[in-house]
């Protein structure tokens, strides 16, 4: 008796747990939506459709049904430890098989994996299958930066560096903060997107943003020119591999205006660690003016020159 109540006890305290956690360890601080910070040991706050399905099938599904397992079996252990222990059990048990034993664990996991997987093919037929979208942006990794293209909005093209981390109040190592980077990259950022804007985040920002529209399911063709990277927004829900020779797609529709950043999430070479992701979700209004007025400035000709000339500012 003893014993069961123990077992439901633990079970119920860790599945608790695990819904405490789900909600108390989110990175829901209005200053840190859409980027890391520090001690954030949970999901980013969702935007995207996308975002909220995943995190609800991690947190209010998954995470309770592992925390439950992983109690239980903990619990056999203590179970085991103490009553089958050499000075109470002198003379093992030479018994090999239980039919009864073996019938229920091998038929409770197959129930529960059906169960999982009933929750998870839904989800995944919601990220592949791409819905009507309103236009297309390509996202081309190179080693080690992303090329953006908008065919929908006249060939707009440009390549996007991480600022370097100069232009950042902290220091480590050797790089020192230096105030005129800082202002240098915030105001030609400022000027590309259409109004006054800071850097967040060092090791996050870049120097051009992918600019879109907020409330707007866009398509995503994502490759690369040179090896394996992977373009990866976390407040998105989505990631997805840019393989060479390859067109991979995702879509995605933002319902917050703000910034928000990723990581290439595939090791690709010296600098991996140094290949950010920032886009800039605006109004739809705002993305229309943005549009025009970058037409001229960011053609295809026009972008590869300024792509060549903006990767040595990482100074690697």
């Amino acid at each position: 008796m003893f014993l069961k109540k123990l077992t439901f006890g633990l079970t119920a305290a860790f599945a608790a747990t695990a819904g405490l956690m789900s909600g108390a360890l989110a990175q829901d601080d209005e200053r840190y939506v859409g980027m890391p910070h520090d001690r954030g040991i949970n999901f980013q706050e969702a935007v995207t459709s996308l975002g909220r399905e995943g995190q609800w099938f991690n947190n209010e599904f998954l995470l309770p049904i592992i925390t439950v397992i992983s109690a239980f079996v903990l619990l056999l252990l203590i179970i085991i430890v103490i009553k089958f222990r050499a000075s109470k059990n002198p003379v093992p048990s030479k018994t090999t098989h239980n039919t009864l034993l073996e019938v229920i664990w091998t038929g409770i996991p197959i129930l529960i994996l059906g169960a999982i997987a009933a929750f998870s093919f839904p989800l995944l037929y919601l990220q592949d299958v791409i819905p009507e979208t309103e236009f297309t942006i390509r996202a081309t990794g190179n080693q080690w930066n992303w090329t953006y293209d908008y065919p929908d909005h006249g060939d707009i093209s440009y390549t996007a560096v991480m600022v370097p981390e100069e232009a950042f109040p902290v220091t480590y190592g050797e790089v020192v903060y230096d105030p005129m980077v800082e202002e240098e990259y915030t105001a030609a950022l400022s000027a590309f997107i259409g109004r006054d804007v800071k850097l967040n985040g060092r090791l996050l920002d870049t120097d051009l943003r992918l600019v879109v529209p907020v409330n707007t399911k866009i398509q995503m063709h994502i490759t690369a020119s040179d090896v394996i990277h992977s373009w990866t927004v976390p407040a998105f829900g989505v990631k997805l591999d840019a393989v060479p020779g390859r067109l991979n797609t995702l879509w995605f529709e933002v319902d917050r205006i703000g910034t928000y950043y990723g990581q290439c999430s595939e090791l690709c070479g010296k600098d991996h660690a140094y290949m950010p992701i920032a886009v800039e979700v605006v109004t739809k209004e705002e993305f229309a003016a943005w549009v025009e007025r970058t037409k001229a400035d960011y053609a295809d000709a026009g972008t590869i020159n300024y792509a060549g000339a903006a990767t040595p500012a990482l100074g690697r």
